[in-house]
């Protein structure tokens, strides 16, 4: 009997272990941050997916998509923006350039994301502030997203 209980033991602390390694690649989410001011991971997600509904009706733009896991796409996103907005988990996939280096991307497509993203945060009647703070970071990425040369001495 003793030999069960010593195993159960062991397993327990084994189990232990492995969730407290998951928990510990999550942060704590600021109460200041964007993502704990839109509502946290469920307000991105659905955010996301009215996003893409525009994004994919667009004719400037939904053609960048033909041939993409939209469901993928979509998953990343929704990653992405958690991260990038203060979220507990840290984002582990390419960078803006990394990802976007071979689409040949123009101002005309950024500006057309970027309008669908700025409607889809007044549908969901987001606080014009922090509509503005979203906006302003997704304009910081602009320069990677079209990958235009990055200034000297920031490379």
């Amino acid at each position: 009997m003793k030999t069960h209980k010593k195993i159960v033991a062991c397993l327990l602390f084994l189990i232990g272990s492995a969730a407290a390694g998951l928990f510990a690649q999550e942060k704590l989410v600021d109460p200041k941050s964007i993502y704990a001011r839109l509502g946290g991971q469920a307000s991105i997600d659905a955010a996301v997916d009215i996003f893409y509904k525009k994004v994919l009706a667009d004719e400037r733009v939904n053609y960048l998509f033909e041939g993409v896991s939209m469901s993928a796409q979509i998953r990343k996103q929704k990653e992405f923006l958690g991260a990038a907005f203060g979220g507990p988990v840290a984002w582990k996939g390419k960078n803006m350039r990394d990802a976007h280096k071979n689409l040949a991307l123009t101002e005309e497509h950024f500006g057309a994301i970027v309008g669908h993203l700025a409607s889809t945060l007044k549908d969901l009647k987001v606080d014009e502030g922090l509509t503005a703070e979203i906006m302003a970071l997704v304009g910081s990425t602009k320069d990677d997203v079209l990958n235009k040369p990055k200034p000297v001495g920031k490379e």
